[in-house]
């Protein structure tokens, strides 16, 4: 009797964790098939560096690759702020093998209207023209990259939405095509991993799509982003450890 009593008493303890964390789950199943139904299509990924796809996207790229998305990249700078341009492209097809995006899929821009600057604002209707000529050129039909606060605040992930917003608002995005963006969070929440994850959940609309990485998915994602060495400074290294970016996407709908 002692023993049923334990047990009990464990199981009245237990059952809301274990029923919450099925709950969770159900939610988590649910936002990535209402966003994104059905498999296949052609998904571009549009960053400003090289390094932006491992470090901030690649629970997108996984979760799209697992969906059966055919992937392409479109990166519209070479990362020269420091004069690593060249080195910074050949780590970033590196990174893309790792993600499951072939060399023949990726578009490195290296021009002078899209610098490595933090301090120049690229021009809107020059990122937007580029955009939209790449996405028929390559039949996409589903667009991801930043939301207006660009996870860091960084002025050239801001010019990427502000650019797709654009293409968006005036109705020049091909018909049958989806953009998604990527929710900058506090930074609180940005370095504390997967105990983001109940929040992520709760916060998810309709339409919204949220990935989360398995374990197995997540050492993916540090090979990918261990590809870019010239870029793992001290800080960058604890970024690998503690973000929820490299295992946590919340992605909204345009």
């Amino acid at each position: 009797m002692e023993a049923a009593g334990v047990l009990c008493w464990a199981a009245a303890i237990l059952a809301p964790g274990i029923f919450w964390v099925w709950h969770l789950l159900g939610r988590m199943k649910h936002q990535v098939q209402a966003g994104l139904s059905g498999r296949g299509g052609r998904a571009l990924l549009v960053i400003a560096h090289p390094d932006d796809e491992a470090m901030f996207f690649a629970p997108t790229l996984l979760g799209l690759a697992r969906l059966g998305r055919q992937l392409f990249l479109l990166c519209f700078s070479a990362g020269n702020y420091y004069n690593q341009g060249e080195i910074r492209k050949k780590e970033l097809l590196q990174s893309c093998d790792v993600l499951g995006i072939p060399p023949t899929n990726v578009m490195i821009i290296d021009s002078r209207d899209f610098p490595d600057d933090p301090a120049v604002q690229w021009d809107t209707e020059r990122v937007a023209s580029v955009l939209l000529q790449h996405m028929e050129a390559n039949d996409i039909n589903l667009v991801v990259t930043f939301d207006a606060g660009g996870v860091s605040g960084h002025r050239n992930h801001v010019a990427l939405h502000a650019a797709v917003r654009a293409l968006h608002s005036e109705g020049k995005v091909p018909e049958g095509c989806t953009v998604l963006t990527l929710g900058s969070v506090s930074v609180l929440r940005k370095y504390i991993s997967l105990l983001d994850l109940p929040l992520s959940l709760l916060r998810a609309g309709a339409g919204d799509v949220l990935f989360v990485l398995t374990s197995r998915e997540a050492a993916q994602a540090k090979r990918a982003m261990s590809c870019h060495r010239s870029q793992l400074l001290w800080f960058r290294r604890l970024y690998v450890l503690f973000s929820r970016y490299l295992r946590i996407n919340s992605l909204h709908a345009l």
